[in-house]
């Protein structure tokens, strides 16, 4: 029995984005036509592969070893391809990337671009620490993604967010004292939106706990040590959102943007560059977030 590849691949995309609408911007095609593949996959394997509910897409047990097989035909194909495929980039590229930008998508972009031109060194920088786009300016990075003020639109946008003081639900102000935070050394564009907020407020603060990661960050926070601030798609269910009400000052919306190294025209920059806008505006259109939707087995 020969299945199509494309049909493969909707039902790849399907369960990795957790729906048919998220699976069919995927793809660019109809949420219909997605449907009207998986319809087509499942009559030509003979037995159901997702349960749906009115609410929720899970796999079922077939579904669950089906998507196995599929994932390991689809990479193959991949590999037969890269093997016999003549790729025009060559050369390096070197890309400064927040940690906090797509969270565990990042990876799996790059190892998409690794495989499609393997040609390409590739020298990523990740970090919370880094003045990205002063290493663009300075020729130490070829593109970056860096996080700006809402006005600024040097570069282009790939998202736009809002900042927002956060703590565990467990966090106690501490009374007569001054409020601790939690940030990450600099230099640091998050650090110094929220140093700048804190010190144009006039409140009394300290800093009580500094990682160079994310997590480290919200390992301090969970454990009711300190504030912090964060992105509002990365609040997580234990956080709870600080603001006036709790005598802190507002926070600036701003934007993720890419930006590249002036002059630079080389076929693996340019490529790059258009695997990160067309992921990044994937990943805010559908997922709301960084986290990745992957279907359970029933």
């Amino acid at each position: 029995m020969d299945f199509e590849p494309t049909l493969l691949r909707a039902f790849v995309a399907v369960c990795e984005t957790g729906g048919f609408t998220r699976a069919a911007e995927r793809l660019h095609l109809t949420q219909s036509a997605v449907s009207h593949q998986i319809r087509r996959l499942e009559e030509q394997v003979g037995r159901p592969l997702l349960y749906r509910t009115t609410r929720k897409l899970t796999l079922t047990e077939d579904g669950e070893d089906f998507l196995r097989h599929a994932e390991q035909i689809l990479q193959s194909q991949e590999a037969l391809t890269r093997r016999f495929h003549s790729s025009t980039a060559s050369g390096a590229v070197r890309l400064g990337v927040p940690e906090n930008f797509i969270g565990d998508r990042l990876p799996q972009l790059l190892g998409r671009f690794a495989r499609s031109y393997p040609a390409v060194r590739l020298e990523v920088s990740v970090s919370v620490c880094l003045d990205l786009r002063a290493k663009v300016d300075a020729g130490d990075l070829d593109l970056a993604v860096a996080i700006t003020g809402s006005d600024d639109v040097d570069g282009t946008v790939l998202r736009q967010t809002q900042f927002v003081w956060a703590a565990a639900e467990t966090f106690k102000k501490p009374q007569n004292s001054s409020l601790p935070f939690a940030f990450s050394p600099p230099p640091c564009a998050l650090r110094a939106i929220g140093v700048d907020a804190l010190t144009a407020s006039g409140i009394d603060w300290h800093v009580a706990f500094t990682s160079a990661n994310q997590h480290g960050l919200k390992s301090a926070v969970q454990a009711g040590l300190a504030v912090s601030i964060f992105a509002q798609e990365e609040i997580e269910p234990w956080m709870v959102v600080l603001d006036g009400k709790d005598g802190l000052p507002p926070l600036p919306e701003a934007k993720y943007v890419l930006i590249r190294k002036r002059g630079d025209e080389m076929p693996c920059s340019v490529e790059l560059s258009r695997l990160i806008v067309d992921e990044a505006r994937f990943w805010s259109n559908t997922s709301g977030g960084p986290e990745r939707a992957r279907l359970t087995a029933v």
